[in-house]
């Protein structure tokens, strides 16, 4: 793995600031019984970048505090999304096809969130507003609408951008060092 930088920490904190972001801007949707984070969409981020685990899981238990959850809420809802990001980061790795990819690391943010906050939520706030399985419905499509909609096109743009630059800092390095070679053969004449 490449080692740790600057560059690695100011991405997962722009990422983490991003989700905080993302999270006050639908603040009522954000956060309660049925709730709805634009920001989720970000759980597809350590697809591409593993600063993102650690990006989202930050910015997750910084929104998950500001929005008023309680603290077994912060705590565990914020490790889900940890969980996640691990997971999802094992996928690109594993998965060299990016739909494929998309779709099955979309996977454990959504059926994560979807299945373990309502039971996070019974014990920190005792009796559930709405039944479990509503819940775990209202969960799995707030999550997939931000994961496979917005992570999808986020994902997609970042890494065609990835791409492009790799490409461009590829072919400027092989003409430096071609003009490398060019001084060189003039000096050796």
């Amino acid at each position: 793995m490449n080692k740790f930088n600057t560059k690695r920490l100011a991405l997962s904190g722009v990422i983490a600031g991003l989700y905080v972001a993302l999270t006050y801007a639908v603040f009522p949707l954000a956060s309660g019984a049925i709730q709805f984070r634009l920001s989720e969409g970000l759980t597809l981020l350590p697809l591409i970048f593993p600063e993102a685990i650690v990006g989202v899981f930050v910015g997750c238990l910084i929104s998950n505090i500001i929005t008023g959850c309680a603290i077994w809420d912060v705590v565990f809802g914020s490790l889900i999304t940890l969980i996640a990001g691990i997971l999802t980061f094992i996928i690109g790795k594993v998965i060299k096809k990016m739909p494929l990819k998309i779709f099955v690391g979309g996977l454990f943010p959504v059926l994560l969130n979807a299945f373990f906050l309502p039971v996070i939520w019974y014990f920190c706030y005792g009796e559930l507003e709405f039944l479990y399985y509503i819940q775990v419905a209202f969960l799995l499509l707030g999550q997939s609408v931000s994961v496979y909609l917005i992570g999808t096109v986020l994902v997609i743009e970042t890494d065609k951008r990835i791409i492009k630059n790799y490409k461009k800092e590829e072919t400027e390095k092989e003409s430096a060092e071609s003009e490398k070679e060019t001084e060189t053969e003039t000096e050796n004449k």
